[in-house]
C-alpha cells in the first residue's frame, strides 16, 4: 500500500507544479518572440568542391608481392648464402610427397623390411612407401625417425623475422574409426 501511496503523493506534486507554471507561460512566450525579431543569423557560403584529379594506376607493371616469382628470387638469394640451412633443400631434387601438405597426408601403418623401418602413408587414396631420410610436405620436411605408432621430421620454415628456422614436426598413425 506504502507504493501505491507514494505514487499518488508525487502524481499531486507534478500536477501542483505543473498549475503555477500556467500563469508565466505568456512571458515566455513573448521573450521568445522578441529573442527570434533580433537574432540576425549569418551562415558563411560554402567552398565549391575541389576538381578530382585521377592518378594512374602505376603499380600494376610491378611484381606482385605475394607471387611466386618474388618468392622464387628470394628463395634463391638465401640460397647462395653458404651457411644458409637452406641452399642444401633448394639444390637438392624435390620428392613427389613434398608436393603435398603436411596435414592431407595420414600414417596407415609401418612395415619392417629387410631390417630397415617403413611408414605407410595415404595421401590422395594413393599409398606411398617412405622411409629414414625421405622429403614430405611443403616445408622442407625431412623424415628423421620412424616408429609403429609415428613419422617424426624436421622442417625449414621461416620465424616472424624472415629467418630460417628448424621445426619439429610429426605424423601419428590414424586408426580407423569402426
Amino acid at each position: 500500500m506504502t507504493k501505491r501511496f507514494a505514487l499518488s503523493v508525487a502524481a499531486a506534486m507534478i500536477g501542483v507544479a505543473l498549475a503555477g507554471c500556467a500563469g508565466e507561460q505568456g512571458e515566455l512566450q513573448e521573450w521568445m518572440e522578441q529573442q527570434k525579431r533580433e537574432v540576425k543569423p549569418s551562415v558563411q557560403p560554402l567552398s565549391p568542391p575541389k576538381k578530382f584529379d585521377p592518378q594512374p594506376y602505376s603499380a600494376l607493371s610491378g611484381v606482385e608481392p605475394f607471387s611466386t616469382q618474388k618468392l622464387t628470387v628470394a628463395l634463391k638469394q638465401e640460397a647462395r648464402q653458404p651457411n644458409s640451412m637452406l641452399a642444401a633443400e633448394i639444390n637438392r631434387r624435390r620428392e613427389p610427397l613434398e608436393a603435398y601438405p603436411l596435414d592431407s597426408m595420414s600414417m596407415v601403418g609401418s612395415v619392417v623390411k629387410q631390417g630397415r623401418q617403413y611408414a605407410l602413408l595415404k595421401v590422395d587414396n594413393l599409398l606411398y612407401q617412405v622411409k629414414l631420410g625421405d622429403y614430405l610436405g611443403q616445408n622442407y620436411g625431412k623424415i628423421t625417425k620412424i616408429t609403429e605408432t609415428d613419422i617424426a621430421l624436421r622442417e625449414i620454415v621461416q620465424d616472424a623475422a624472415g629467418e630460417w628456422i628448424e621445426r619439429p614436426g610429426a605424423l601419428q598413425l590414424q586408426e580407423k574409426a569402426r
